[in-house]
């Protein structure tokens, strides 16, 4: 009889430590997926604001392209503007 309260109090330790062991297991997946998903979040926004810095790069890219071609368009309106002017004062001039 000795030798079973024996067992029985070895064995209870063994229970609550294993069960404790487990509870300890949970808290620190729990954590290691907090991390994990914090991690993926970073990376999401990184990746997110990488995308964004290239379509703003591209955005300004294409502006200033149409802008230097709107400035060699005015410019060369004003250099044919210029040519008809010319034109018209060497006419007066001639008469």
């Amino acid at each position: 009889m000795i030798a079973r309260i024996a067992l029985r109090t070895a064995a209870r330790p063994n229970r609550v430590a294993a069960s404790h062991a487990t509870a300890v297991r949970f808290y620190t997946e729990d954590q290691f997926g907090r991390k994990e998903k914090a991690h993926e979040e970073q990376y999401v926004r990184k990746h997110q604001e990488e995308q964004l810095k290239k379509l703003k790069d591209q955005h300004q890219e294409e502006q200033l392209k149409k802008l230097k071609d709107q400035l060699a368009r005015s410019k060369a309106e004003a250099a044919q503007l210029e040519q008809k002017i010319n034109e018209q004062e060497s006419k007066k001039e001639r008469k």
